[in-house]
């Protein structure tokens, strides 16, 4: 077993299984061919053809777009092609973006093939006995990945907000951390990657933190998100990330990023060139 093969598998895709999805003539994500078929119900707000998925030119403003594409989702629940909305709105933006396309509930990020955007926190501690880091796992009722091990806060980085903000939410909701104890968070770096599923493609970027915490903290999830939380030994969560398959797919990322950081995984290690390049593949 290995660490590389979590970055294999998160960014295993196919393009062959896949026709972009344009605005105007520049490039936003990537549609399954069947996903796109399905939306030539809507010629008002979407232009599809063998090769590619376009919003409709009309659909100039941004405010126009997010109406028209709006509408469509909640047409496309009630047909039973998306499972549910989440009310949770993500920016459609590509490399080159200063600003959103249009914006995007969550829960169609996937089948749309747009960039999403979420915030990791490693919250540690430095103990006499070493480093130690919380760890949590997902609850059992969970619709994606239930019971796998998780960072001890990780959440969506939703548009209207900032990041500064949203990270304190996720902190309070996921951990039950304080604000001014979660302002002390620290940004460290970013992880891109893209991934295929089932629904469609997971095209993500990870905004990393580390949060150094006292020895006395203990995390509580208050949104029932979390089943618990775990105070392991760094070396101990290495392992379980090099020889098993027991966290989130993207979770290994972070931690795998955080050993790279600290030192744990140094540059005597095989992997480290592999590592050390593959954390940003977008």
């Amino acid at each position: 077993m290995n660490y590389t093969r979590h970055i294999e598998q998160c960014n295993r895709w196919n393009p062959d299984n896949f026709i972009p999805f344009i605005v105007g003539a520049v490039g936003y994500g990537w549609m399954r061919p069947a996903f796109a078929g399905e939306l030539r119900r809507f010629p008002a707000v979407f232009v599809v053809d063998d090769r590619q998925v376009a919003l409709h030119p009309a659909l100039q403003s941004f405010e126009a777009r997010n109406s028209a594409v709006a509408e469509v989702l909640i047409e496309l629940v009630r047909l039973g092609l998306l499972d549910h909305l989440m009310g949770e709105l993500y920016p459609v933006l590509n490399d080159r973006s200063e600003s959103p396309a249009f914006l995007l509930d969550r829960a169609a990020v996937s089948v749309f093939g747009v960039r999403s955007f979420g915030q990791h926190v490693n919250g540690f501690v430095e103990s006499d006995d070493g480093l130690l880091m919380w760890v949590g796992r997902r609850a059992a009722d969970r619709h994606t990945f239930p019971d796998l091990l998780d960072q001890m806060v990780a959440g969506g980085f939703p548009f209207g907000i900032t990041a500064e903000e949203n990270l304190a939410k996720e902190c309070e909701e996921e951990a039950g951390i304080a604000p001014e104890l979660a302002a002390q968070a620290v940004a460290t770096s970013v992880i891109t990657y893209r991934r295929e599923t089932e629904a469609g493609l997971r095209s993500d970027t990870i905004y990393c933190y580390d949060l150094s915490l006292p020895a006395a903290f203990k995390p509580v999830c208050t949104d029932g998100e979390v089943a618990g939380f775990y105070l392991w030994r760094i070396e101990n969560v290495a392992r379980m990330v090099a020889e098993s398959d027991a966290f989130k797919p993207n979770c290994n990322l972070v931690v795998i990023d955080f050993l790279l950081r600290h030192g744990l995984i140094g540059p005597d290690h095989h992997e480290f060139k592999s590592l050390s390049s593959g954390l940003q593949s977008l």
